[in-house]
């Protein structure tokens, strides 16, 4: 389902989506065999925010352009004093021509002139079209078939189902999607993008092109329906060093990790496959973690998916009572081991539980869900959620640690779920530490109280 939104709303900052790591750790884009580049645009100016970028590059690689605009876009002020859809739809086809003619000069562009809003009911034709152009050698690009506006959606499914018609690659290349989602957002198949890292040229290219589209990136006078289509904030999120694109794919769902998904792989990588145990990045990560613990000392903690038990014996030393689940049984034994030798054996309970479907029963008021919350399906996180909610004191600390970057199969990302824990009604965020590579809160009952003024000192 597309979501809701309107282009003036609230939407998510460019700086968000620059601070992503997610947009860096996909490939880059691969030009092999790729002898004909063809990007399809639902109106005009999609060509040139998606794809400007692909499009001067393939031009200074020598690869013949074409470009397909479905609309004229002349729906784009629908309450304009000043002009009719029809004036303005020979501006918007002279201002693609121009845009076009600054990204790739020798590229042919093919106006269909469909209604705008109406590329559903004509996709026939839009095929046609593509059939007409298309070849095995050829890159089809075109609108994410989930971007949110019916055009540019509709464009994107007859241009992926026409690839397919003809081996040719097919990639969607998003534009709303930086306006409504958020980075790491479940409703994106990030495992499925690739980049294209643009050159000064054609970042120079691309800026002269997007301001060709003058009756989009601004206003058309200063009176009521005549408001800017494209503001700063969206138009920001055209201006970066590269452009992505999703590789054109059924949708897929992927459902929580398992027992049997932990203990193939601690059997296939050792017993210690994330090197909890010799990595300074772990290391460091440990002790920022036991650092933001607003209190010295907690009477019962909780912690979900403890592993081999590396951050389990810190924890003991800091806690009365501590109960440590984790779904694989192998890695329990190794964590029993580890805390009888540390002589925190008799404070820790182990136990084997698959969470949230196995939750722990009683209060805590130290909670730690460190580099796991991921692992879980949507529906499951929201669970878990709940969940988390539930068994705190009412001094209760909740603390969550998850890497950012890209893992092919991990259901979800770090940034959704701490986007999610975040969002729990109750608790105010004590502590927030963001780093390329993790995400580490603190969650605390409202109202916050910081450590100084608890303790007196402010």
């Amino acid at each position: 389902m597309s979501p809701e939104f309107t282009h003036d709303g609230p939407g998510t900052a460019e700086d968000e989506w620059r601070r992503w790591p997610g947009l860096r750790d996909v490939p880059e884009l691969d030009w092999s065999g790729v002898g004909h580049v063809l990007v399809v645009a639902a109106h005009p100016d999609d060509e040139t925010l998606g794809a400007g970028g692909l499009l001067a590059t393939a031009a200074a690689r020598g690869v013949a352009v074409d470009v397909v605009v479905a609309t004229d876009g002349e729906g784009s002020h629908p309450d304009s004093p000043t002009t009719t859809p029809q004036a303005l739809a020979v501006v918007r086809a002279r201002e693609v021509r121009d845009a076009v003619a600054a990204l790739a000069p020798d590229a042919r562009v093919h106006r269909l002139a469909l209604p705008d809003g109406g590329v559903t009911a004509a996709a026939e034709a839009l095929a046609e079209t593509l059939r007409g152009l298309v070849g095995p050698a050829t890159l089809l690009v075109a609108p994410w078939t989930a971007d949110g506006h019916p055009d540019h959606d509709a464009a994107g499914e007859v241009a992926a189902r026409v690839a397919v018609e003809a081996g040719a690659t097919c990639l969607h290349y998003p534009v709303w999607l930086w306006h409504w989602a958020h980075p790491g957002d479940v409703r994106v198949p990030w495992q499925r993008g690739t980049r294209l890292d643009l050159d000064d040229v054609a970042r120079r290219r691309k800026s002269v092109a997007m301001a060709r589209h003058a009756s989009q990136t601004a206003p058309l006078s200063a009176r009521p329906g005549d408001e800017v289509l494209l503001p700063a904030g969206v138009l920001a999120h055209f201006e970066r060093g590269s452009e992505f694109f999703l590789r054109s794919g059924d949708a897929t769902t992927t459902t929580s990790l398992g027992a049997e998904f932990f203990e193939e792989f601690y059997a296939a990588n050792g017993e210690d496959p994330w090197g909890f145990e010799d990595r300074w990045y772990e290391a460091r990560k440990r002790a920022l973690t036991l650092a933001v613990l607003p209190r010295p000392e907690f009477r019962s903690g909780l912690e979900i998916g403890c592993s081999t038990g590396v951050l389990t014996v810190e924890l003991a030393a800091r806690t009365e009572r501590l109960l440590a689940v984790d779904v694989a049984a192998s890695a329990l034994d190794r964590a029993r081991q580890r805390l009888d030798a540390a002589g925190a054996g008799d404070r820790v309970e182990t136990r084997v539980a698959r969470v949230p479907q196995e939750y722990p029963t009683g209060t805590f008021d130290l909670v730690v869900l460190s580099e796991v919350a991921y692992y879980c399906d949507p529906d499951d996180l929201a669970v878990l959620v709940e969940r988390l909610r539930g068994c705190l004191a009412p001094d209760g600390v909740l603390v969550a640690c998850h890497w950012r970057h890209l893992v092919e199969g991990y259901p979800l990302t770090g940034d959704e779920v701490h986007r999610a824990l975040r969002g729990l009604p109750g608790l105010d965020v004590l502590v927030r530490h963001e780093e390329e590579d993790f995400l580490l809160d603190v969650l605390v009952p409202a109202p916050a109280v910081s450590v100084a003024r608890a303790g007196g000192l402010a």
